[in-house]
C-alpha cells in the first residue's frame, strides 16, 4: 500500500513544468510535491527521441529515490517521447501532459481544426493529432513550432513588443487556417497566454494542458485511493525543487511565477542515475 502522504514527483526539461506545479498548488492543495528540472540539459525539444528517453529514466530514477508516489511528467517533448517507454518501466502511476490537452482540444472543438503550438520536437512526433484523431477521427491538427517562445518567457519578456511581433509571425499561418481550438502544447506557453489570446482572437479556445493535467492527476489519485487528505503541518517540507544546474536563476524564475516563495533549489548530479 503507497503512502497517500508521500510526496508527487514532478519534471521538466528546465522550468517550463513550474506551470504545471502552479496548476497541482492550486487544484490539490495538501499535495506535497518533488520537482526536478533538468537546467543543464535544456532544451529537449532539439533532441532526439532517444536521448530524452535516456534523460527521463535517469529522472524517474532520481524522483524514485525520493520515494514519490506518482510522477508527472511535465514536459511535453518528454511526454511525446518517453512516457510510453518509461510507464513500463515502473509500477508508480505517471501522468503525462499531452493527453490531458488533446482530450479537452477533441472535445471541445465544433469545426474540428485544432492548432498545436510546441517545441520543435513535440510538433515533429505528431503525437496530439494521434491522440486526437483516436477521440475525433476527422479533425484537421496543425502543428506550429515556435521555438523563440521559451527563451522570451525565462528573459521575463512576457508583455513586450518583441514577444507581440514574434507571436503574430507564428500565429498568422493559424489564424488563415480558421482554427477554432489551440493548444499551448509547451509547458512555458501558458505564460504567454493573455499575448496569444489577444491574436487569437476571442473566436479560438486556447487549451493549456498544465490545468488540464492538474485536474487529471486529482482524478488519477482519487481512483488509486492515495489523494492526501490531510494538511501538511506547518514546518513540513512540503515542496521540494532540484535542478542539475542554475540554482539561483531557477530560483528567481520559479519565484516569479509561484507565489508560494521557493526557499531554495538544490543541485543534484543526474548522470550519476
Amino acid at each position: 500500500m503507497r503512502n497517500k502522504n508521500a510526496p508527487i514527483g514532478v519534471f521538466d526539461s528546465g522550468v517550463g513544468g513550474l506551470t504545471v506545479v502552479r496548476e497541482i498548488m492550486r487544484q490539490i492543495p495538501n499535495e506535497k510535491i518533488v520537482y526536478f528540472g533538468d537546467t543543464a540539459r535544456v532544451p529537449y525539444g532539439s533532441k532526439s527521441k532517444e536521448t530524452v528517453t535516456r534523460y527521463s529514466r535517469q529522472i524517474v530514477r532520481f524522483l524514485q529515490t525520493q520515494e514519490v508516489k506518482a510522477i508527472v511528467v511535465a514536459c511535453n517533448t518528454a511526454s511525446a517521447y518517453a512516457l510510453d517507454e518509461i510507464e513500463k518501466e515502473t509500477e508508480l502511476p505517471m501522468i503525462g501532459v499531452v493527453k490531458p490537452g488533446a482530450r479537452v482540444a477533441a472535445q471541445t472543438t465544433a469545426n474540428g481544426k485544432i492548432g498545436v503550438i510546441a517545441t520543435e520536437g513535440t510538433v515533429n512526433s505528431h503525437i496530439y493529432s494521434r491522440y486526437i484523431r483516436e477521440i475525433k477521427p476527422d479533425a484537421n491538427v496543425v502543428g506550429k513550432a515556435c521555438p523563440l517562445f521559451v527563451p522570451l518567457v525565462e528573459e521575463g519578456l512576457l508583455q513586450d513588443p518583441v514577444t507581440d511581433e514574434i507571436a503574430k509571425r507564428y500565429l498568422t499561418e493559424l489564424i488563415d487556417i480558421g482554427i477554432d481550438t489551440l493548444i499551448l502544447g509547451c509547458t512555458h506557453y501558458p505564460l504567454l497566454r493573455s499575448t496569444v489570446g489577444k491574436i487569437m482572437g476571442e473566436g479560438v479556445r486556447l487549451v493549456n494542458p498544465a490545468y488540464e493535467t492538474a485536474r487529471e492527476l486529482k482524478e488519477l489519485l482519487g481512483k488509486a485511493d492515495l489523494l492526501n487528505e490531510e494538511e501538511p503541518k506547518l514546518g513540513d517540507n512540503k515542496y521540494r525543487f532540484y535542478v542539475s544546474d542554475g540554482a539561483e536563476k531557477f530560483k528567481r524564475f520559479a519565484n516569479s511565477i509561484i507565489k508560494y516563495g521557493i526557499l531554495s533549489a538544490k543541485i543534484i548530479n543526474i548522470e550519476e542515475y
